[in-house]
């Protein structure tokens, strides 16, 4: 089983919630690799902690259908589909476009500016090439902004989406630099909504979500 870059883990979250977040940033990133089998023992090695934490943590996972377990030999990434990550892009279309749109024109610029220091952060940990933070960040960033509309149920749907998500092309974009002009535009976003252009902001919404899908999510 390859090498992972995985942190660390240690702090306020529980170790299952941190090993679970870490784990589902991997995924995400392509850093986990579809039809591979991942043992505990060796991955709670890679985070620095005992195995009961991680197995717990993929067992979460496999609970949201991520991974499914081996019998005695660890946990199998599962592997979605061309039609199925088109139908994750359709559905991400279709709930967090018009939800911008109407944010844009009602959503207080205090709260949007609060914003700001996570859509730096996405900016920062593309410069620096680290594709977990840049997930995790990016993450927190498109739930948060939706969590302005007030609807807990959409953004428990839109997390799910997201973490079903595949970029496996992350890694090439960071290392061409393109990967810091994707992470700008959540800055450019926090602009046109400041501003009350909802037609800009919708506009690039679309494209953000449509680039992640025709562009990051080839294996």
């Amino acid at each position: 089983m390859d090498q992972l870059d995985l942190p660390v883990v240690g702090g306020r979250q529980s170790l299952r919630e941190q090993v679970a977040q870490a784990l589902r940033a991997s995924l995400i990133a392509g850093e986990m690799r579809p039809g591979v089998v991942y043992s505990a023992p060796v991955l709670a090695a890679q985070f620095g902690v005992s195995p009961t934490p991680v197995r717990e943590a993929m067992l979460d996972l496999a609970k949201e259908g991520l991974v499914e377990a081996v019998r005695n030999k660890g946990f199998r990434v599962m592997e979605l589909s061309d039609r199925e990550l088109d139908e994750i892009t359709e559905l991400r279309g279709l709930i967090e476009v018009p939800v911008v749109a109407r944010l844009a024109e009602t959503a207080d610029p205090e709260s949007l500016e609060r914003l700001r220091p996570v859509a730096e952060e996405i900016v920062a940990a593309a410069e620096a090439r680290d594709l977990l933070t840049y997930v995790n960040a990016d993450i927190r960033f498109h739930l948060a902004l939706l969590g302005l509309a007030g609807n807990s149920h959409l953004v428990d749907v839109v997390r799910d989406l997201r973490n079903r998500a595949r970029l496996y092309g992350l890694s090439a974009l960071a290392e061409r630099g393109a990967l810091v002009d994707s992470a700008r535009e959540h800055l450019h976003l926090l602009d046109l909504m400041l501003q009350r252009d909802a037609t800009a902001a919708a506009t690039l919404t679309t494209g953000h979500i449509q680039k992640t899908r025709g562009i990051w999510s080839r294996p």
